[in-house]
């Protein structure tokens, strides 16, 4: 199976090596155990694939534990997603995720986080595009999602609203980016796991079209194919009980939690869908037809969904 597959557009086996596209992270070392000091290391025992970075197992990342040594070391490069005008340009963020201990060898875990920002790195340098120019070009257009952009122009500012963030010790609401903020420009780092200014219509749009297998108003931007394995779990029982944290029990598919147990109202086997940092939650229910979306002007504290968007789901369920 491929993706950016098209007319003259070069390939992308799920099997693959990154390496050829991303050489930077060719040899990375990995920690000896989890807990391991950052320079206890071993090599790579396989090389990282486009399938490990799909399905967040690529080996850097965030696990339930925060303390862990690797991933105090991965603090230093992985940061706020919700900010991406403090990130440095690509190349000099690989370059520096290169040099931080994975936690796991690819393939072994899931972790959060880290794998969704490369693959915008990797579509941009396999496709020869940037990454705002590739989603504009595949995606968006496309599906006339004429909204959504790494950046708001001036002219669509006054629908911008504001977004906020609790404060730690009272919880009152503080300005994190106002319309003329972080978003009136586009950043440095193109992350493909975030940073996308949006609108409920759009992502309607795009949800219709992973319903429909991937089509729509007869224009085909996915394969059926490519569909069913990103609304699929790809991991295993001892994987999924390791991230109590962030999938509550669920699965992952590409890009996206995948329900496999109905543990809620709401937590529906082939639900597909994620929660942003920004206080945004999308799914989409194959089996019933179903989208729900939620925007809030309310950023998230913790990786733990909050109380609104638990009693949002269970409203919709």
């Amino acid at each position: 199976m491929t993706i950016l597959d098209g007319p003259g557009r070069q390939r992308l086996a799920l099997d693959a090596p990154v390496e050829e596209w991303l050489p930077e992270l060719a040899r990375p070392s990995v920690v000896r155990t989890p807990g391991a000091a950052v320079d206890d290391v071993v090599p790579l025992a396989r090389p990282i694939t486009v399938e490990d970075l799909l399905a967040s197992r690529t080996g850097w990342g965030f696990p339930a534990d925060f303390s862990l040594p690797a991933v105090q070391s991965l603090f230093s490069v992985q940061r706020d997603g919700r900010a991406l005008q403090d990130w440095p340009d690509p190349d000099t963020w690989l370059s520096l995720l290169a040099q931080v201990p994975m936690l796991h060898q690819p393939g072994d875990a899931w972790l959060y986080g880290t794998s969704s920002d490369l693959q915008g790195i990797l579509v941009a340098r396999a496709s020869g595009h940037t990454f705002p120019d590739f989603l504009a070009e595949r995606i968006f257009e496309p599906l006339d999602m004429k909204d959504t952009a790494f950046e708001v122009p001036e002219a669509k500012r006054p629908r911008f609203t504001s977004f906020y963030t609790p404060a730690p010790d009272s919880g009152a609401l503080e300005l994190a980016d106002a319309p003329d903020g972080g978003w009136s420009r586009l950043p440095r780092f193109h992350s493909g796991g975030g940073g996308l200014a949006s609108t409920a219509d759009d992502w309607l749009a795009f949800a219709r079209m992973l319903l429909n297998g991937g089509e729509s108003d007869g224009h085909r931007l996915l394969s059926r194919a490519s569909v069913d394995r990103m609304t699929t779990n790809h991991l295993t029982a001892g994987q999924l009980a390791a991230v109590p944290l962030f999938l509550e029990g669920q699965g992952w598919g590409y890009g996206g939690q995948v329900d496999v147990s109905p543990t809620e109202p709401w937590t529906v086997p082939g639900r597909y869908g994620w929660v942003g940092g920004t206080g945004t939650t999308a799914h989409l229910v194959p089996a019933t037809g179903t989208v729900t979306i939620l925007l809030t002007q309310v950023g998230m504290s913790s990786p733990t969904p909050t109380p609104l968007m638990r009693d949002f789901w269970r409203s919709v369920a």
